[in-house]
Formats: structure tokens, sequence, C-alpha cells
């Protein structure tokens, strides 16, 4: 009997108590809480570790219960966001009275056991593990890049043994190609199946398994293949040895070598923390960092891989075009003489000013006051968003309401004219987690979509939408019987010329299902899921969303604050006008800039930026600007000064106390304002032409290939190009027919 229980198969993790398969994070919670609860007492558990007794939840694993005391286990296949594979047996402890050690990760705990985590049975048990484990391991330490952070280089000190009795020749395997992300060197594999877990259960991905058995036993891809997840990148922190490493970081630097700095990722609005590792003023690589909220202990390939962006094709010196129409490297003295100079001569709708996605909060409001004191309110952002009903002035119709960690607790999700796998990858975990752990059904309007989970494609018109939201549709029943309900429209279909009838449909469904399953006055049902990290904070600010009003009236001088997504062209504006543009890369708003004003990216500088839910938080600097290049706030605060409208605040705390008059939240770090405007909303958007068009509703990024080219830093990156190049010739081999 007990045998089975240590030796479960995977197909048999059913009998595996629920606290154990659905996520040791939820069980490890339970259990450290459940210690300390005194209501409760009667349903817990007493059990022993070492003698001192402890309160445990039944179903808590003998792990999970040593961990509650304080005491570390070792192991390798355990990792408490995957199921239980009970492969490695490093987590082996003995229990009183228990003729055999017992898998600590796979047992659940029984009323009075002693669990003895330091016997003599314990550690023989260990360090024998250990000796199998080493007996095919490579001798690879000095020149692996694992070195300094190994599992097993760690474990091995702690619980091995001084001496091996093997004496046969090691194995060896051959490595394998997954693509230009991750370097296997699969001969240092313990098979742990962490990463075959990781791909199958969180990126929603089946391409890594195993095959053979026994010595024969090996992890892959079966046939050759690129692993093609936008999360791939996660199996190099997971894995426990140095069998999947980082190809770009591979050779370059050690651990120790390096300076951390823990700040956020802006390539996308989600906000993933992440540690900037550098040496030298130079980025090395970048790791997530542990944020329950929002992105867990996992981050997007684009986040850890596209940092050599950062590097290449910068903007280090300012310009000016002469005479022939080049441009040409000067002083900062001169430009921002010649700018200053050209906002003197200019004032109201004459200046305009246009910003890009990966702008702080600081230069946003410098901006704005410059423009403001020069009476122009023409500040826009690249990005569309409906202005007619309620628009952009009740922040409950720009936010994720729900949150992120929020969309786990749904029981339905309702996803419009969004592709969330390749727009917000980490948001895009989460679903799959509550479609995994919590029976969440989720349904589409819009183009049809590879994601990780399966859903029910309602159609691609946007007239389906008004359809639910007047009870004509089928779905508009599902709707009403659910208990926690959530719409997620993308930002990208708001950009229709129809974005305003949209918002509206959107909003009625929201609300009545707000009304007609009778959830409490805490859930949020309406949820706006952006693409780019400066959004929120700019709509905070007070930006208009788009730029139709500046093509309407074309200004005399525009200002483009990293604008390079070519929302606005030279043909838009009249041939003497002036543009000024401020950026770190300005691959696409630069070559037709008169003023070119080098700025600092988001690893150089201080910001304050505000995710797709609206929580405020910052980057801090993890290596100075290269060249002349300087922070954005600080370049307008210049010309402010040479303009003779000098802007009230010289450092970086003054700026963040005028933020905190114009919008109190963007300095409440790591909070959420919540905003519940809804019904308000909701009668305002009634106003609005409820016509839309019959087009379907397709966004932007529908494959792979968009999902790693999507911002100056990322278009700059040699890895995510090599990336695009792996997925077009793979998808072409796909298409190609076999050859018998």
């Amino acid at each position: 009997m007990r045998t089975s229980m240590l030796r479960l198969p995977i197909a048999s993790r059913s009998l595996i108590p629920a606290a154990i398969t659905k996520g040791g994070a939820a069980a490890t919670h339970n259990a450290r809480t459940a210690a300390t609860a005194t209501a409760a007492a009667s349903n817990l558990l007493e059990v022993f570790v070492d003698g001192k007794p402890i309160m445990v939840e039944p179903g808590t694993t003998v792990l999970q219960a040593c961990e509650t005391a304080g005491m570390q286990i070792p192991r390798f296949c355990y990792h408490e966001r995957l199921s239980v594979a009970g492969n490695c047996r490093m987590c082996l402890v003995e229990i009183e009275k228990v003729p055999k050690p017992v898998a600590a990760c796979a047992m659940p705990v029984m009323k009075g056991w002693n669990i003895l985590t330091n016997s003599d049975k314990t550690r023989k048990a260990r360090e024998g593990v250990m000796e199998f484990l080493l007996a095919n391991h490579p001798l690879d330490c000095p020149i692996c890049d694992q070195g300094g952070e190994c599992d097993l280089q760690d474990q091995s000190m702690q619980f091995g043994s001084d001496r091996s009795r093997f004496t046969e020749g090691k194995r060896a395997v051959e490595d394998k190609n997954i693509g230009p992300l991750i370097k296997t060197i699969m001969t240092r594999c313990i098979q742990c199946t962490r990463c075959v877990r990781f791909a199958s259960e969180i990126a929603g991905v089946e391409d890594l398994g195993t095959t053979g058995r026994g010595n024969d036993l090996q992890i892959g891809t079966y046939v050759e293949k690129m692993f093609m997840s936008e999360l791939s990148g996660n199996v190099i922190d997971i894995c426990p040895v140095g069998a999947l490493t980082s190809k770009p970081y591979a050779f370059t630097a050690r651990p120790w070598e390096t300076r951390k700095t823990e700040t956020i990722d802006v390539l996308d609005a989600v906000g993933s923390n992440i540690v900037v590792s550098t040496r030298g003023g130079e980025v090395m690589r970048i790791l997530p960092r542990l944020n329950e909220d929002i992105n867990e202990e996992w981050i997007s390939d684009k986040t850890r891989f596209a940092y050599d962006g950062l590097k290449r094709q910068r903007l280090t010196q300012p310009m000016v075009k002469n005479e022939s129409g080049q441009l040409v490297s000067t002083s900062w003295e001169d430009v921002l003489t010649r700018a200053a100079g050209a906002l003197q001569g200019v004032e109201g709708n004459d200046v305009a000013a246009v910003v890009g996605g990966l702008v702080d909060a600081e230069a946003l409001v410098s901006l704005k006051d410059l423009l403001n004191r020069l009476n122009s309110e023409n500040l826009c952002t690249e990005e569309v968003f409906p202005m007619t009903g309620a628009g952009s002035d009740l922040r409950s119709n720009y936010l994720l309401n729900t949150g992120i960690a929020g969309i786990e607790e749904a029981d339905l999700v309702l996803l419009v004219g969004t592709n969330p796998r390749y727009e917000a990858p980490l948001f895009n975990a989460r679903i799959r987690k509550g479609w995994l752990h919590n029976e969440l059904q989720v349904a589409l309007v819009g183009k049809e979509v590879d994601l990780s989970y399966t859903y029910d494609h309602l159609g691609e018109s946007a007239k389906i939408l008004q359809e639910i939201a007047s009870g004509n549709h089928p779905f508009s029943q599902v709707l009403a019987k659910a208990k926690h309900p959530v719409v997620v429209v993308g930002s990208s279909c708001l950009q229709r010329e129809d974005g305003a009838a949209i918002m509206a449909a959107v909003s009625t469904i929201a609300q009545n299902a707000r009304v007609s399953s009778g959830v409490d006055e805490t859930w949020k049902v309406l949820n706006v899921l952006h693409r780019v990290a400066s959004q929120v904070a700019a709509l905070d600010l007070g930006y208009k969303p788009g730029v139709e009003a500046i093509r309407k009236n074309p200004p005399k001088v525009l200002f483009l604050l990293g604008a390079d997504a070519g929302c606005i062209t030279r043909q838009d504006l009249p041939k003497d006008s002036l543009i000024i543009y401020q950026g770190h890369h300005g691959d696409v708003g630069a070559p037709m800039a008169d003023i070119i004003l080098p700025g600092a990216a988001y690893t150089e500088k201080c910001g304050t930026y505000v995710n797709t839910e609206g929580r405020a938080q910052q980057t801090k600097v993890a290596v100075t600007p290269p060249g002349l290049a300087r922070e954005d706030w600080k370049i307008i605060r210049a010309i402010s000064e040479l303009s003779g409208v000098t802007l009230p605040y010289d450092t970086i705390d003054e700026v963040r106390d005028r933020l905190a008059e114009v919008s109190p939240n963007l300095v409440r770090y790591d909070d959420v304002e919540e905003a519940n405007y809804f019904k308000q909303a909701n009668e305002l958007s009634k106003a609005v032409n409820q016509a839309v068009l019959t087009e379907p509703l397709v966004p932007p990024q529908l494959t792979v290939r968009d999902f790693y080219m999507t911002d100056p830093i990322s278009r700059a990156s040699q890895t995510m190009a090599k990336c695009v190049k792996a997925v077009t010739e793979g998808a072409q081999a796909v298409d190609e027919p076999a050859i018998c």
C-alpha cells in the first residue's frame, strides 16, 4: 500500500488530495496560515517535525508541513506552482515507525506523524539519491552558466557525500536545438521534468516531453523543432541544473560579477517585476522578480531577451537638420537653444505633442506643463481610445478593473477583439490558470486566435456584441448565470472608427451582467486590456488618446516624445512645420525630425509607470544613459527655462509632488486605486452613435511573429530578430509537403 502511494504514476494524480495537485502555492499559504488559526482548530491535524508540534490542514504534504515548521527540505522535481511528479526522490524523509523513507513532496501528512528531517536514515537516503544523480552528471561546473546559481551544486554540498562508488563511464545525451533563446546541454539533465510540466501546465504548449525509459530516458521535442511559446524562457529559471540556459547570456558573465537592480518591465502594459543584472555599465540579463499580484515569478520572452536592443541603434548625441537636410551632431547648448527658440514663437494650436508607449509619468507631466504654459492643450497619445460618451473621463472606462490576479476568481471570461497570449502573456497565463484549476469558461468575440486554452468562438463581427447587450444572443443567458463574470476588451479594437460604439456595447454587456448575476458590489466586470506601458498614466494626466486632432489642425511645431508607432507622418503636416523628436531609439520618429534630443531608456532612469490595472510602479536606475543622453523630464525642464516659461521643479521629488497634485494615484506606488463609476459610464455611452462596422474584430498581434517586435527596443534587438526568423522558417517548414 505504501509503495503504491510513493510511486504513484502521473496518470493517477487524481488520487492525490486536491491541495497538492492544484498548485503548491495555495496549499503552502494555507498550511502557513492554518498553524496560527484558532477558529477552525477542530479541522486541523497535529503533526510533529523533529519533535516540534505544528497544526496543518488535511491534505498538506510532508514537505509543506516541514516548511511550515521552518525546516528546509531539499528537492529538484518539486516546484510549488507545478503539479507533483515525485520522481527525483531528493526530498526523502523518515517518518517515525515507518520502515522506509517517504517522498515528502507527494505524501500527505497523517495525524500524529513525527517527521524526522535530520535522522541518520534521512541523511543516508539523501546521500544515496545524490550519488545516483551525480553518477552521470558531467564535470562541467567551471564552464557551466548555471554555476553559482545551481541547485545541484548547493544541495550536493549540503546533503551529498564526499565520495562516489561509481567507476563506470558517464552517459552522454545529444543536445537539442529548440530555438534561438534556450541553450540545451542535455547530458546535464537529471530528468526532474520541471520544464515538461511548465510547458504543459503554465505555458499551455505540449512541445516538451520524455522519450525512452531507464538509462535511455531523454527530454526533448521528439521531432526537432522550436519550443514555440511566449513564456519559454521561464524554463531556464526553473531548471535546477545547467541543462537549460540562456543562449544570448551564454559565457558572458557570472552571477557574482553582476550588480542586481530591482525594477519593472515596460515592454507591455502588465508591468512585470524584474531584476536587471548589469556589469560595467551594460545590461547582461533580465530575470523575473516575485510579485504575486502581477507576474508571480514568470516573465515573457520579450521582457527577458530584448535587452540587447538597449545598446543598439541608440540616440546618443543631440542632432539638428542642416541646410542640406542631413541630421548632424551638435552640442546640448545649441540644440536646446534651437528647440526653445522654436517654442518661443508659437502658442495655442500652433504647438502640439504626441507621446509614445514607453514614456514615464514624470516626462508626461513635464511636457503637459510646458505646453499648457504655451496655452496649448494639444497633447495626444499614439494609442487611440474612444473620446465620445464617458470616454477617458471616467477611470473605470479604461482600466483592467478586475485586476490581473483577480481574474483567477472569475468563472466566465468574455474576450472582445483581443489576443491576450501575445498582447499580455502574463495576463493570459492567469486566464489559463483559472481555466485549468477553477473550471473557468472562456468565450471570444473577434478573429479566431490560437490561445493556450479552449474557448467558445461566438463570431467575428461587432454586431454580436450588440446582440449580447440586447439579450438576443444565446450567450446572454450564459452570462446571466455566471457568479463572477468578466468582460475583457482589447485596446486595439477600440481604435477602429466604431470604437465608441464597441465600447458602449461592451459597457452595456458588463452592466447587464452585474445586475442579472447579482454579483457583489466589489466585483468588477468591465475591463480594458492595454498594450503599451504609458497609456494609463497619460489618460490619468489628461492626454487626448489618438492624433486625429493634430491631423485636423496641423501645428507649426510638433513635439514627439518617444512616438515611434508611425501614427503621424511628414505628409500630415505643413512643409514649413518643425518637428522635435525626443527619445532613446527613434527608429520611426527620428528620421523625419528637425531636432533630436537623446533620452534615457527604462533601465537608465527612475520613472513612474502605471500598468493596465492602474497600479503605479517605479523603474530604478540600473545603468547610466549612453553618450550625452539624459532623462526626459530634465530635458523638458531645460527647454522650458530657455523658452521663458520655466517649470517650477528641479528634482525628481518635486516632479512627483506635481504628479500628486494632478493625479494622486500616480505616486501611491504598488497600490491600485479602484474605479467604480460603471453605471454612470454606461449611461453616458448611450449617447454615442451605436452603429458598428461589419469588418471583423481583428487584434493586431495574431501570430508569435508580431509578438517579438512591438516597440523600439525589441525592434533593435538581434535576439528578437533571430526569433522572428526562427518562427518564420518553422512556419514555412510546416507548410511544406512531406517528401516520402
